[in-house]
């Protein structure tokens, strides 16, 4: 005998298998055991809800000779021929592909018949929103007063488009998206009838893919089952299976996308790819992730909406504390925009690293969300300025007065040029000794590269970080994105820390785009090279004096 496909072997036979849909099964129960059967049905909700399911169960029960309890006995010869599906009471089209007049003039003539067997004759018509408006007309009459042994019931996807004639002789229906607890409990039980052994973990990660389709998670569970014959059915299979990533790398690219580290995330980006996850499910399980994450920081009982383990939930609570909600609510925009461009693009790895540059740089944006954002990070590279412990808040005040004082005019000019020498000497002694000799030697470092890079880093000016870091800050949009990165950084420390004898820390960034260097930064090779000015003036002095 064949293989019969997990879904079809598996069909509810009666109301009391069906799940996620309670409100549907109680009503028609009640209708079939109170006699109040009408006599047309219209069942609408997404693929894969039971909708078809329900319709065979409801035209069982209707002709079954002892229902219990207002559902189908099973055991019953009318029972068995409807579930063979050789019961000439029971009539499926499929309006797909018999959506003409004709097909449906076929059916007004069959109605006029009364059943061989049994009590009604069922009509189930699938998909019944691809009907031509001349099928549809022709079946109004029919739908409106049929005999009185005749039950219709239409199925459809997209109930929008049925004309309101039709919905208005019909008891409608709708069916819910399955919960991830309902299908998660009935693919365990199905595991247990088939001895295949599989990790909870696992089962629950197809029926959360499966999107409230109790269909697609049983065909999902069937290509694992295949794919991985005879072994144990464990969560990273499942992930290898459908393409998927596990929530550790999420976890990872949010940490790394909050550092703004752009060479991070693309390396994180490449490990995906290199072990053949789909990209598409990748981004649209990254909105997921930060949809969780958006959870945590707004509701009071973030448990009730979002389905994690305890040590998963620590995680995304320590996470919301690193980042606003507006930042979330961001990221989630432009994720949210490049899943619905994903669809038909056919460079997708360059969509979604440039999604990623977007969440590291909101400065490459316009929009308001980004705005925000763009001050946030201003306001962190402030914080780092004033906690520098080589420029203190009063250090930076006396470098203001004495700017100040250097561009006074008249008899005061002399007076702001020796207040300004003053205040840059007082500046320079209380850099360390290493730092002020890492700068006066920075030219020697730039005379040592070729090409792009000496152009790039003759156009730097030099600043002080926190922990005593040189801060290396190159103007806006003048190198590539790798001259930002961790791995460029490390040979610039190591070309400085040879040149120096000694190790010498580094942060390489770039100015904000429509911003000024001196906005945000003090360039200490000014100062520096002032310093060496104004001793060489007091050498010649003392030359001249003897």
């Amino acid at each position: 005998m064949s293989y019969v496909a997990l879904y079809r072997k598996f069909r509810p036979d009666s109301f009391d298998e069906v799940k996620g849909q309670d409100h549907i099964v109680t009503t028609l129960k009640n209708q079939i055991k109170a006699g109040r059967i009408g006599h047309a049905y219209l069942f609408t909700g997404t693929r894969g809800t039971g909708k078809t399911s329900i319709a065979k169960i409801m035209a069982k029960a209707v002709n079954c000779e002892s229902p219990v309890d207002g559902s189908p006995c099973g055991q019953c010869a009318i029972c068995k021929a409807i579930s063979q599906g050789s019961s000439m009471n029971v009539i499926e089209i499929d309006a797909a592909s018999n959506n003409g007049v004709d097909n449906i003039r076929e059916i007004i003539e069959e109605v006029s018949y009364s059943p061989a067997e049994g009590k009604y004759k069922v009509y189930i018509i699938d998909e019944v929103h691809m009907l031509s408006a001349g099928a549809f007309n022709a079946l109004l009459k029919t739908l409106e007063e049929p005999p009185s042994y005749v039950i219709f019931i239409l199925a459809t996807t997209e109930v929008h488009k049925i004309p309101i004639t039709i919905l208005s002789r019909c008891q409608r229906y709708d069916f819910r998206h399955i919960d991830v607890e309902s299908i998660a409990g009935r693919l365990i039980d199905l595991m247990k009838r088939e001895n295949v052994d599989a990790q909870e973990k696992a089962l629950y990660y197809i029926a959360k893919t499966a999107d409230g389709s109790m269909r697609d998670a049983l065909s999902l569970l069937d290509q694992c089952i295949s794919f991985h014959i005879g072994e144990t059915l464990t969560y990273d299979k499942v992930l290898d299976v459908l393409g998927a990533v596990d929530t550790s790398v999420f976890s990872k690219l949010l940490r790394a996308v909050i550092g703004r580290s752009v060479l991070e995330c693309i390396e994180l980006l490449d490990e995906v790819v290199m072990k053949g996850r789909e990209l598409g499910r990748f981004v649209s399980d990254f909105v997921w992730y930060l949809r969780n994450i958006l959870l945590v920081k707004t509701s009071e009982d973030p448990s009730v909406a979002v389905d994690m383990s305890e040590e998963n939930m620590k995680t995304l609570r320590e996470e919301a504390k690193q980042i606003e909600t507006e930042t979330i609510i961001r990221y989630i925009r432009i994720f949210s925009e490049l899943a619905a461009n994903m669809k038909y693009a056919t460079q997708k790895r360059i969509m979604v690293e440039v999604a990623l540059i977007k969440l590291c740089r909101p400065q490459t944006e316009k929009k308001q969300d980004s705005l925000l954002d763009r001050l946030r990070a201003l306001e962190e590279e402030i914080e780092k300025l004033s906690k520098a412990p080589a420029l203190s808040r009063e250090q930076l005040e006396m470098l203001g007065t004495a700017k100040g004082a250097g561009h006074a005019g008249g008899a005061d000019s002399q007076a702001g040029q020796k207040q300004t020498a003053i205040s840059a000497a007082e500046l320079v002694a209380a850099l360390p000794e290493d730092i002020k000799q890492a700068v006066s030697r920075w030219g020697e470092v730039v005379s040592t590269t070729k090409g792009m890079e000496k152009s790039v880093l003759q156009r730097a000016k030099l600043s002080v970080g926190e922990n005593s870091t040189i801060q290396i800050v190159l103007p806006y949009g003048i190198a590539p994105l790798n001259y930002l990165g961790d791995e460029y950084k490390a040979y610039l420390e190591e070309k400085v820390s040879q040149m120096m004898g000694k190790q010498i820390n580094l942060h390489i960034t770039e100015v904000e785009e429509g911003r000024k260097f001196e906005d945000s930064y003090v360039d200490i090779s000014k100062f520096i090279n002032m310093e060496i000015e104004v001793d060489t003036e007091d050498d010649s002095e003392e030359d001249d004096f003897i």
